[in-house]
């Protein structure tokens, strides 16, 4: 299958969808299955869906010139041809080095929060086990990137082709992507947008007892709500933690923040306002990880280091996902503002857990909460080449996982200064 052609032709012949299936020899399909454990039929069916996916959500910000701007800069630097060189070992251990940190850079670009939600239909929908999701999106990543990179090497790929080619390709992916999951630009996910949509069902007469039901079911509800409220909520996991103070729980998913939260942000000390090199000021608590990133960062006598991390102190996930709660917006907002006032800065995102359960698991759901960090700093302005982001699982514990206080230190999300006045580690 010939698939060196402009942005412009694409369509003529194939839709971009087959080209960049076609892409994947038979050794690769079956390298990809016997890393992730599962049967090629079912590979096949997923990585379909994981690359309907990801140009689905590509199409979905089509309009949005200074974020496919940010695409196609990606692959600048000879980046484009070394993914295209690397799709046989991708297929065979996963993406690694720079390759790695490049895709550990898109994904999160292009969906956002959402892209352990993603995965998981993915999964589902291909009938594969729950981890194998985010290594097809890994597997999807750098066949996309380097089906453009082809267009980006013959100079015929720019952020105005791209949008239109990806506009045209839009409804070409619907059969393939996984149940629930949209194309449209209203309901696709999105760093901006939710993934997944209400289903819509064509109204018709209902018969007579629905509306009495209807009550009864919303009165119902209504009770089991109250009651909820007035119950003591179940201890539940947190990814953030503060030294010497005891993390707030994560919530259950649609569940209320709690009181507990703010009660043990308030050990963090009076807010304060701290200056920024901008001019610009945040107001932040006085032992909170702001003020002591910024103090190092205006500390020049402080070097970088690989083993000099900041633990955010309030961040809040739902329990088991990826998913940031509302309530750590200030602290992500914090954050990169402290970023965009030193724009010489690189940091490294890392998300760690404690040692209960399956390690597999636990390596993927701290990849996937360092990665949703990095994508929320992303939409609050700073520019993704500054950033990456590694899950470490139960690797690097800062506390003693026998005990109930120990293992709440080690499942954390931490930032590690990488370069801060190009002495880059």
């Amino acid at each position: 299958m010939n698939i060196s052609i402009g942005m412009q032709e694409m369509h003529m012949a194939n839709s971009m969808l087959e080209s960049i299936l076609g892409m994947v020899t038979p050794d690769m399909k079956q390298a990809l299955a016997s890393r992730l454990g599962e049967p090629t039929a079912g590979v096949q069916t997923g990585l379909g869906a994981a690359t309907a996916s990801t140009l689905s959500g590509l199409a979905d910000r089509a309009s949005d010139s200074g974020f496919l701007s940010q695409i196609t800069g990606l692959l600048g630097g000879g980046m484009g041809q070394n993914i295209l060189a690397s799709l046989p070992s991708i297929a065979s251990s996963g993406p690694t080095g720079a390759v790695g940190e490049v895709v550990n850079r898109f994904l999160p670009m292009v969906f956002g929060t959402q892209q352990g939600a993603v995965a998981s239909a993915i999964t589902q929908a291909a009938g594969l086990s729950s981890g194998s999701g985010l290594g097809l999106l890994k597997m999807a990543a750098p066949l996309v990137l380097g089906y453009f990179a082809k267009s980006h090497s013959a100079g015929s790929l720019t952020t105005s082709s791209l949008a239109n080619a990806l506009r045209a390709e839009a409804p070409n992916l619907q059969s393939y992507l996984p149940a629930g999951l949209h194309s449209s630009a209203t309901t696709m996910a999105s760093p901006a947008r939710a993934a997944f949509a209400t289903p819509v069902v064509a109204a018709r007469s209902s018969p007579r007892w629905i509306v009495p039901l209807a009550i009864a079911a919303a009165l119902l509800l209504g009770l089991l709500a109250i009651r909820s409220l007035m119950s003591p909520a179940p201890p539940v996991r947190t990814a953030a933690t503060v030294t010497n103070v005891p993390p707030p729980p994560v919530q259950e998913p649609g569940a209320p923040v709690s009181h507990t939260a703010p009660a043990a942000w308030a050990s963090l000390g009076d807010m304060m306002k701290v200056k920024l090199p901008d001019g610009s000021e945040i107001n932040v608590p006085s032992r909170g990880v702001e003020a002591r990133l910024v103090s190092y960062l205006n500390d020049g006598s402080a070097p970088v280091s690989d083993t000099t991390w900041f633990d955010f102190d309030r961040l809040l996930f739902d329990t088991g996902q990826a998913t940031l709660q509302p309530a750590s917006q200030d602290q992500l907002t914090d954050i990169a503002d402290i970023l965009k006032a030193y724009p010489q800065v690189k940091i490294r995102i890392g998300g760690y857990t404690d040692n209960t359960g399956d390690p597999a698991a636990n390596l993927q759901l701290s990849q996937q909460r360092a990665d949703s960090v990095m994508a929320q700093l992303t939409q609050l302005g700073v520019d993704p080449s500054r950033m990456t982001a590694k899950g470490y699982g139960q690797d690097n514990p800062v506390a003693d996982n026998s005990t109930e206080d120990g293992r709440q230190k080690n499942r954390r999300i931490s930032l590690r200064v990488t370069d801060k006045a190009g002495s880059a580690t």
